[in-house]
């Protein structure tokens, strides 16, 4: 289990902090009307202060799209800020300008510094590198504590860690991680799981997570309506997903499968119109008439819902029951409210949006044992998307192990497909990292299917020109015009069958780099050096050339390195661990000689040479070693499946 980086023991005395926030609170007339968001900061800050430490507070407030906007500026928070901690809170703008940096600067323990809205500045929603690089400058420490964004790939989340060393979680992002990932791992049973809203399309993914975990499942909202037409129900005007139809059959033919308990309405609160002021309609049965749109569920599936809860030990809830911004239509969601927080022996877990409201509305709050900040985040989380905001924020030895699967010229596109959606419906990409790497015919269809998922896809080769009379090569514009931005270089194939030498790779790796693209570059000795044991050399006689005139920047963030020991490549020998460890951490020294210490230990080493089921775990136990790049074992579901569980179990 990979542990967080936290704040208990850290020495801030005389440091300046650099703090991510969710401070997107709502305001009406310039006054917040829920506060909740900055009350939870507190525990974070006031440690903080408590050891002398300079806070630099970075948060964002709607959605003003990269323009300075008085109506969405941070300051009835600073002032509401102010209030909570008893001393004042300076709000500065424009982060990039040298005035703002000076007064930073200059900031001494007992300030507090909010920065402006940052989503005033262009970059933060493209992550953008200058930035990210702006940014740390104000702080030699950085804390995110900010769950509800954390999905976000943006420069105050991500982008910021990759110019600081010292990045811990704060509390709040502890609390939330620790209680998802209890919910997602081992949630006491029976576990119950209300899932409402109005898209099948944006929770489908979580309702398949849930399949696996709980025991029974609750589908209430507007998303309800798709699983009945699915099920060949009249559903009347309501609100129905038509593309979705064939997945939410799929989804309930998994359900019985797996002899789990699907509860849909059974009955209905209807109106002619959707508006606030329509008058409800009560229809008692399944069906909907033509003329009625169905806004919330009836008194027998309230019966329902409580007779599924009743005696369960963990319950989460996200989305409303039914349109609960009408009131006229908001029962539903209020008496689920009620429900859960009756509940004495059970767990309630609320994950964000209108159904945080609906539990506050009930007053009954503090009954709730957690309720997350972040809906959308909450959800991702529990699909088991991996955040890339949260790397930095995990100790050093126990980052995630990377699987990457090389398909050579195997698997035809049924094949590959095959393999990439049993991969994509059972791999743990949240406990490991996990790639596949198919022929060039097939990177556009295996892009599509894994899209929207954590799991990357390489090409296996990339030419070093832009475009030209290179007959059978592939250019970085063409593979990036299929969705992908990632390459594996030097595969010790290429190099034996193709002449790529040293020179040529660095070349294609300039170019690679230039072009945005991730590299996993192959470095490996052959058995004559191996035996006469000058393997050292040659290993760093390989990097120093592939890597000569790469920028120490290309090589933290973009550059990963294989170890493939050709002697044990489709040999039937095999490398003992203790030989892969001995080569991996050579070749971490070496890069620390070309690049410095700290980028050695950022960049990832994989081992790749007969790696099977059988010894990835002693390999993936080894502490320099990161991953594996499989060849055979990657084209076998049930093989590559084992070496994915083998590392995510680390």
């Amino acid at each position: 289990m990979r542990e967080l980086k936290t704040i208990d023991e850290v020495n801030f005395k005389g440091r300046r902090v650099l703090i991510r926030f969710d401070f997107n609170v709502p305001v009406k007339d310039g006054v917040i009307q829920d506060d909740e968001r900055i009350v939870q900061s507190l525990p974070t800050l006031n440690l903080v202060l408590s050891k002398d430490g300079i806070p630099v507070i970075m948060a964002h407030f709607g959605r003003p799209k990269g323009e300075v906007n008085s109506k969405y500026s941070l300051a009835p928070v600073a002032k509401r800020l102010g209030e909570l901690i008893g001393r004042e809170v300076t709000l500065l703008g424009d982060v990039t300008s040298e005035k703002t940096y000076e007064k930073i600067k200059s900031a001494e323990p007992g300030d507090v510094i909010l920065l402006e809205n940052i989503r005033f500045e262009k970059g933060e929603e493209k992550n953008d590198r200058e930035l990210s690089k702006t940014l740390s400058k104000f702080a030699n420490v950085y804390i995110n504590d900010a769950f509800g964004c954390a999905h976000r790939n943006h420069a105050s989340t991500e982008g910021v860690t990759h110019f600081i060393d010292d990045c811990y979680a704060g509390f709040l992002m502890k609390k939330e991680i620790d209680v998802l990932s209890k919910l997602k791992k081992n949630a006491d049973s029976p576990f119950v799981v209300i899932v409402g809203g109005s898209k099948v399309s944006s929770k489908i993914s979580v309702l398949e997570s849930f399949l696996k975990i709980a025991d029974k499942i609750i589908i209430a909202g507007a998303m309800a309506y798709t699983f009945l037409k699915a099920q060949g129900h009249e559903v009347g005007k309501s609100m129905v997903e038509d593309d979705y139809i064939e997945t939410a059959l799929s989804f309930l033919g998994k359900a019985a499968e797996l002899k789990k308990k699907i509860i849909l309405p059974s009955d209905h609160v209807c109106a002619d119109k959707f508006d606030a002021s329509a008058v409800p309609v009560e229809v008692s049965s399944v069906d909907i008439p033509a003329d009625l749109i169905g806004m919330d569920v009836g008194s027998k599936t309230l019966a329902d819902i409580k007779k599924a809860i009743g005696g369960a030990k963990t319950v989460f809830w996200n989305g409303p029951a039914g349109v609960f911004e009408f009131d006229n239509f908001a029962k539903g969601t209020n008496e689920i409210a009620r429900m859960i927080t009756s509940l004495k022996d059970a767990k309630t877990v609320v994950g964000g949006g209108d159904s945080v409201s609906a539990v506050k509305k009930s007053g009954l709050s503090d009954k709730i044992y957690h309720i997350s900040t972040g809906g959308g985040a909450s959800l991702e989380f529990l699909e088991g998307r991996y955040f890339e905001s949260l790397t930095a924020l995990y100790a050093r030895v126990n980052r995630r192990k990377l699987v990457a699967g090389n398909w050579k010229m195997n698997l035809n596109k049924s094949e590959g497909l095959d393999l990439v959606n049993h991969i994509k419906e059972n791999a743990d990409v949240q406990n490991a990292e996990i790639a596949v790497c198919p022929q060039f015919p097939l990177l556009d269809c295996v892009a599509q299917a894994l899209n929207k998922t954590q799991i990357d896809v390489y090409a296996q080769n990339i030419n070093e020109n832009d475009k030209g009379a290179f007959t059978g090569e592939v250019s970085c514009d063409v593979v990036k015009s299929v969705g992908v931005s990632k390459t594996i270089l030097g595969h010790s194939e290429r190099r034996e069958y193709y002449g790529e030498t040293n020179s040529i790779l660095n070349k294609k790796l300039k170019k690679a780099f230039d072009s945005g693209f991730d590299v996993i570059l192959c470095v490996g000795e052959d058995k004559v050096r191996r035996k006469l044991g000058s393997w050292k050399k040659f290993l760093a006689f390989q990097l120093s050339n592939c890597l000569k005139g790469i920028s120490p920047a290309d090589a933290k963030e973009h550059l990963t390195i294989a170890y493939e020991p050709i002697w044990a490549i489709g040999t039937g020998k095999s490398a003992t661990s203790g030989d892969a460890e001995e080569a991996i951490s050579y070749i971490r020294s070496r890069l620390a000689r070309i690049f410095t210490d700290k980028i050695a230990e950022k960049i990832q080493i994989l081992y790749g040479g007969s790696v099977s089921p059988d010894n990835v775990d002693e390999i993936l136990r080894q502490k320099d070693i990161d991953g594996v790049l499989v060849g055979g074992a990657s084209l076998s579901k049930d093989k590559f499946m084992k070496l994915c569980d083998a590392a995510a179990s680390l």
